[in-house]
């Protein structure tokens, strides 16, 4: 697997996104289906991240966060890191099999995995942070699993089915991104 940089077309599919964060030794991981491009100059993405979450109180207190997206292979870590919470289960990373990847020169861990990476720094929005809990991210760094995604496009039809990225509905349902519709 090689991995390569890009922001363009990461989001443009709507997946469920695994948001990471961490400060002062702990880092921690939610799910999320709120998230999507904002911006391509420089780059930017929203995410709704829930006052509620332990994630959340590393976001605001590092100024950094990432999004990944992770496989059909991941949707029961997905629903895992998404249903626990780090206040009532402190090691649910690790009693949901999170391999943690790191990246020289940032602070922010990056779920093992994965089919594509985003790193990025708050803008901060306080209102909309405290009114809406949007958080908008500039995209510092990007990366995308060659297999999946090629020339700046989604390429899941020649992938394995594990490979394909989920979209949450409800209740532990996942779909996974399914065959390509072309036209013309």
């Amino acid at each position: 697997m090689q991995l390569q940089k890009t922001f363009e077309q990461v989001l443009n599919h709507g997946p469920t996104v695994l948001v990471s964060a961490a400060h002062g030794g702990e880092r921690n991981v939610m799910a999320a289906a709120w998230a999507c491009a904002l911006d391509f100059v420089p780059p930017k993405v929203t995410v709704v991240i829930d006052k509620a979450t332990r994630t959340r109180e590393l976001v605001e207190a590092s100024g950094h966060f990432a999004l990944q997206l992770p496989t059909a292979a991941m949707a029961a870590l997905t629903l895992g890191v998404g249903t626990d919470s780090a206040r009532t289960t402190p090691d649910k990373a690790a009693r949901h099999g999170v391999q943690w990847l790191e990246v020289p020169g940032h602070e922010t861990p990056l779920v093992h995995g994965c089919a594509a990476w985003l790193l990025c720094r708050v803008v901060p929005e306080p209102h909309n942070q405290q009114a809406y809990d949007l958080f908008i991210g500039e995209v510092e760094a990007a990366w995308a699993d060659d297999r999946v995604f090629r020339n700046g496009h989604w390429e899941f039809d020649g992938a394995p089915d594990s490979l394909r990225t989920l979209h949450y509905v409800a209740g532990g349902q996942f779909y996974a991104t399914g065959a390509s519709v072309k036209v013309g």
